[in-house]
Order: structure tokens, then C-alpha cells, then sequence
């Protein structure tokens, strides 16, 4: 079965190459808007859920992978900030504070679809402004819910992380995925 991540993400697709099975990539290009009122569990299934379904719709007969992240700090959503501006001005918001990052993903072969969804409890250290526009400058965190890359300096950015599926962070849960895989039949390894 032709196994397919519905994203054009590296991210998501270094984090996949871990398991070193054999997959293709589809951008599934839909709205990502919020629904008024909508709460970010909600959104994030309901992104995750709706990138399989389009990407397996126009593939049929293959095994499709979403995911889905969106950070949330005192009930509102944060997304990618898209601008080293926006960044700083998200990092400043968190510094000091806890937030959830919310990481869903969905499989599904067009009939069954199985979902799950992950979430970090993240308590970043205090910044300067100084320490935020370095990190900025580093790392370059514009494409990124919550503007900042775990793997990679960001790390220094956190006092303490809570959650059972670390790779969730980087926006595929691995260990979630490889037990939504079993369930359609794919053994990894």
C-alpha cells in the first residue's frame, strides 16, 4: 500500500524518514482558518482530519498521514507568526509562561480514519528582549506554531516540557503515529 504524508512540511518529513519507511508527500491545501468559536482542540483535529481526507480523496487506495499543530496560551490560538516581527512579539507574550501546544494526527485509507491528538505542557524561562531577538535571529522560528524550533535552539528557551510524545513537539508524534500505523496494518519496524 502507497503510504502518503499530506504535507509539504520538512519538518514533518524529516521526522517520518525516522522510521525509515518508504512514503511520498502531497500538499493537501486547505483553508486552515478557525471556526468562530472554535476551541484549539477542536481546530487541530479538525485540520488534521480534513488535510487526510483531501490528500486520500485525490489518491485512493493509499494509507494517508495528517498532522496539525497550534499553541495555546490563556484560550487563544497561536500560529505561525510569519515574520521575524511576529515572533519576537509571540516569544514576549510566552516568556515566562505556560502554554499548551496541541499536535493531532490522523491516518486514514479513505474508509477508516483513526485520530489522536498530543499535548505538551510548556513552560518557557523568562527572556530579555535581547535573548528573544537572538534566539529570532538564529533560528528563524516564522513557520512555526508557538515561534520556536524544539530541536534545535529553542530548546534553551523552555524551564520545563510535559507530555508523552516528544517528537510531537516538532509536529508529527511518532510514537502516536506508529501505533495508528499498526491499526491500518503498516508494522514499523
Amino acid at each position: 500500500m502507497r503510504l502518503i504524508l499530506a504535507s509539504q512540511s520538512r519538518y514533518k518529513k524529516e521526522s517520518l524518514q525516522r522510521l525509515g519507511i518508504p512514503f511520498d508527500c502531497e500538499d493537501p491545501a486547505i483553508d486552515e482558518s478557525s471556526l468562530p468559536g472554535e476551541a484549539p482542540e477542536e481546530l487541530v483535529l479538525r485540520l488534521c482530519v480534513g488535510k487526510a481526507a483531501t490528500v486520500s480523496a485525490r489518491c485512493p487506495g493509499a494509507l494517508v498521514i495528517a498532522a496539525d499543530q497550534v499553541a495555546e496560551l490563556d484560550g487563544e490560538i497561536l500560529t505561525k507568526p510569519g515574520t521575524p516581527e511576529g515572533a519576537r512579539a509571540q516569544l514576549r507574550r510566552m516568556a515566562g509562561r505556560t502554554h499548551r501546544l496541541l499536535t493531532a494526527v490522523a491516518v486514514t485509507d479513505g474508509v477508516r480514519t483513526g485520530r489522536r491528538l498530543e499535548i505538551h505542557v510548556m513552560t518557557m524561562r523568562p527572556l530579555s528582549d535581547e535573548a528573544i531577538a537572538r534566539y529570532v535571529a538564529r533560528d528563524n522560528p516564522v513557520d512555526c506554531a508557538g515561534a520556536y524550533k524544539i530541536e534545535r535552539a529553542g530548546i534553551a528557551l523552555f524551564a520545563s516540557v510535559v507530555g508523552a510524545d516528544p517528537q510531537a513537539i516538532v509536529g508529527l508524534p511518532l510514537m502516536t503515529l506508529v501505533d495508528l500505523l499498526g491499526r491500518f496494518g503498516v508494522e514499523v519496524p
